[in-house]
């Protein structure tokens, strides 16, 4: 039996999860509740970080010091900034990083390391559950910082900078933090909205849409783990 720790951002983006396994016991650590339960022969930990780095890097070393998982999900919804990903496609990262840091700060000090790179059999179990789903998924880069991104303009800027397939505000700290720990990591990410203009009109008719599509890849996944 292994023990798999999942965290989400948003209560939206782990109802449907919570829903699938049912009844949990409920542990309260560093002021985050994590809900665990067994399924399919292994324990599954899942936990609300809350919005943005600081939230998504507490809740994580939390669920790491007092669970001691195998292995740590990033899931939740995002948003597109590759041409080729539309809305409802998921993103697995092949790595993480900010894009309101200048790396500088993070590879030249400690950790010397500004760009986290996700575990390779996570993203392959994550592409092959989307393969059995007939969901189209991309493997890419994905950035977070501390703004919910809904502007052509600062769009175009991330893309120039970083070239990422998918934005989102939390995926970078969980993969600083399961670095440091030396954890392996992915983050599976479904496409809510286009991160342009057009952002917020499409994140609130998709949020639900797109939370329910990669809990269920996320849940298969934990099968093969």
């Amino acid at each position: 039996m292994k023990t798999i720790v999942i965290i989400g951002a948003m209560p939206s983006e782990l109802a449907d999860i919570r829903s699938t396994l049912g009844d949990a016991e409920i542990k309260r650590f560093s002021g985050f509740d994590f809900y665990i339960n067994t399924y399919k022969n292994n324990t599954i930990v899942n936990a609300c970080c809350g919005i943005a780095k600081v939230n998504a890097a507490l809740c994580t070393q939390a669920a790491i010091d007092n669970f001691h998982p195998d292995c740590v999900i990033n899931t939740g919804i995002a948003g597109g900034m590759n041409s080729a990903v539309k809305v409802c496609d998921i993103v697995i990262s092949t790595e993480v990083l900010p894009h309101d840091l200048d790396l500088h700060f993070l590879q030249d000090y400690p950790p010397y390391c500004g760009i986290f790179k996700s575990d390779e059999k996570l993203m392959d179990i994550a592409e092959k559950v989307c393969k059995e789903f007939g969901i189209q998924s991309f493997r890419g880069r994905i950035v977070s910082g501390e703004a919910f991104i809904s502007s052509n303009e600062v769009k175009a800027d991330i893309q120039k900078r970083f070239d990422p397939y998918a934005v989102d505000m939390e995926s970078a700290a969980v993969g600083h933090c399961c670095f440091l720990n030396d954890m392996p990591y992915v983050s599976v990410r479904c496409i809510s909205d286009n991160a342009d203009d057009n952002g917020a009109v499409s994140f609130d008719e998709f949020e639900k849409i797109a939370a329910r599509r990669v809990a269920e890849i996320v849940l298969k996944m934990t099968e093969s783990i």
